[in-house]
Formats: C-alpha cells, structure tokens, sequence
C-alpha cells in the first residue's frame, strides 16, 4: 500500500541518504548496563560495511568461540557506521578488547550475568545526512521536522519488514486463509507472517494519518505508557487526551494474533473492519498462535526535539526513536518518497 504522509501540504524536499556509510550513523542506547561480573562479555563495538551478523561471526573466528552463543538486542544495517552492544561467551572482557578484525572497532567490553537478548535495547540515536539539498527549502524542513516533533512519527514498519520482493505479506495472506500452503520452514512462517501483521498495523495507522487523528484518544482505544510499558483501554478520552497531549501515553493498533488486546466498542469495530478488508477474521490466527501471538504496537513515536546543520547543500539531521521504530520514516516525510529502510532495532 502507498503510505500517506504526515505533512502532506508540503512539497517533496529533494536529496539523497547514504552516499557513504558515515551518512548514516546509528547508536544504541541499551536498556542496562553490563555488570562487570559473570560469564558472559558485553561489548560495545563500531562496525562499518558489515550487518550484525556478519560482524559478531568475524568477531568470534577471531577469538576462536562459538557463534550460536552470542547476542545482540537488535539488527543493524550494513550500509552504515553503527555503534551496538553484542554479547559473547567463552571469553574475556580483555580479549574481546584486543580482538582485531576488518571494519570493527571495540569499544568497551565488561563482564555480564546474562546473555543480550532481542529488544533489551531503549533506543537508538541517530545522525543522517541528506546530500543535495536545495537550501531554498530549508524553511519547509524546519516546518516537516516542527510537524513531527509536535504530532510524533508515524509509527509505520518501514519497506524492509516486508521482504525483498515486498510481497512476503501477500504470500503470508494467502496460506492463512487456506489458498496456498505454508512454507516448510519456521523462519520463513515467521517473516512472512510479520510481514501480514505489520501490513495491517500500517493501514490502521494510515487512517489515522489520513484523518489527522494520529494521537487523538477514542472510547475503547486500547493505550499505552511511553514510560511503563503498561496498556489500558480508555473508558474516558476526555481524561485521557490531556494524558496523551503530554506524551504520557499514546493510542495503539493492532498487531493481530490470539494474545493481542482487543479495544472495545466503535474502536473495536474499525480494527474488526482491517481484517474484513483481507477476508479475515480473528479465528485464522488461531491456527498460528505459535508464529504470531499477537500484540499491541504505538501508532506514533515521540522524537522529541530534532537537531538541525547545514553546510552547504548537506542537512545533518539528529534525533533519538524508540526501539523498533524506522529512522527512514522520518526521511521518507522530507523526501516524500521511500529511502531504503533502517530500523531502529
């Protein structure tokens, strides 16, 4: 589907992400800090040119440890200058400190009781730069930057959830609703299952960019604490608006599967409508309760205040968004077009 945008009045600003990786620079700012005592190694290493995976096996042939044992709190694209946490076992903080492999550096390694698992991770900090920039336009820059900083990001998946071809949602619908058999292996159920929750989580936080209804509370949504994590349907949007006016707390959509929280009454019912519009119901992600439980995800995210250079034709643009959320998303709101799609893992 085609993704509306938040400032729709305001014509495509022209420019170009990513002519080199240290356009893009991504950190990570981890949920807690390593210990300093237990059997595995926390380490905070700068990798350029090298996904995550592929960082953390180099990294292990050269300290002659298995692979399988380490972790990471999120995924970070290749085509970047990227500063994460990785943990590894088998090992010590002073040899991992040592370790010498193309394209990464070690930053800091300490001792930690636990293995770092998917999403122990607060956030990511950002610095892009866009190339080529009219500086003509840099008035509507600050006007898009000023819109998301008051209203938040929508909190849409980026192009990359949806696979290669972009068609892993399609496929996904098709073998949950019979037509088509899924595929063999796990992973894949997965990806592409994903790919279907998150298509529709898109179209129900389209419609509230559509209608300008992106933080606005109704009866019987289901809302959420930026700060707790804690979820509450809304029994009283006249209460809870100020809440969310404040960025306490913020509507969610639906990341469908049988443990999801459902709203209640009208707010119900537009999320009952989604699945209709793919001929589904909630009884077909009965079957894949184990590859899609199900969940609730913030229709926006706050960004907070965005910082903003210019020298000459190039913008540098700063700003922090919560785990799970796509940095190209705020790009792709100047540009008014999609750039290639980084998570905020």
């Amino acid at each position: 589907m085609t993704l509306p945008y938040l400032t729709p009045d305001i014509a495509p600003i022209d420019g170009e992400l990513r002519s080199a990786p240290e356009d893009f620079e991504v950190e990570e700012i981890p949920a807690y800090a390593p210990s300093g005592h237990g059997e595995h190694v926390f380490a905070l290493i700068e990798k350029r040119m090298l996904t995550t995976r592929d960082a953390v096996r180099a990294l292990c042939d050269a300290l002659d440890i298995d692979a399988r044992a380490a972790g990471w709190a999120g995924l970070k694209d290749r085509n970047a200058l990227t500063r994460q946490w990785i943990s590894l076992a088998g090992t010590t903080p002073e040899a991992v400190a040592r370790a010498e492999v193309e394209g990464i550096r070690v930053l800091e390694a300490a001792a930690h009781t636990q293995k770092l698992r998917t999403g122990h991770l607060r956030a990511n900090r950002f610095t892009l730069r866009l190339r080529e920039v009219e500086t003509a336009r840099m008035d509507d820059l600050r006007q898009v930057l000023s819109e998301i900083e008051a209203r938040g990001l929508p909190n849409f998946y980026g192009e990359q959830r949806f696979g290669r071809e972009g068609d892993n949602a399609e496929r996904a619908l098709r073998w949950v609703r019979g037509e088509s058999r899924a595929p063999r292996a796990g992973f894949q159920r997965k990806l592409q299952m994903s790919a279907l929750q998150s298509e529709l989580f898109n179209r129900c936080v389209a419609e509230r960019v559509r209608t300008s209804t992106l933080g606005q509370v109704f009866s019987g949504d289901v809302l959420k604490k930026h700060e707790s994590g804690g979820v509450f349907v809304s029994e009283a949007p006249e209460a809870d608006q100020p809440r969310a006016d404040a960025w306490e707390v913020s509507p969610t959509g639906p990341i469908f599967g049988v443990k999801m929280r459902w709203p209640t009454g009208q707010a119900r019912v537009r999320e009952e409508a989604l699945l209709d519009g793919a001929a589904l119901t909630p009884a077909h992600f009965t079957k894949w309760k184990r590859v899609a439980p199900g969940t609730r995800r913030f229709v926006r995210v706050p960004v907070g205040k965005i910082g903003l250079s210019v020298s000459d034709n190039t913008v540098t643009l700063d700003f922090t968004l919560p785990a799970g959320s796509y940095a190209t998303i705020l790009v792709r709101e100047i540009l008014k077009r999609d750039a290639p799609a980084v998570k905020s893992g």
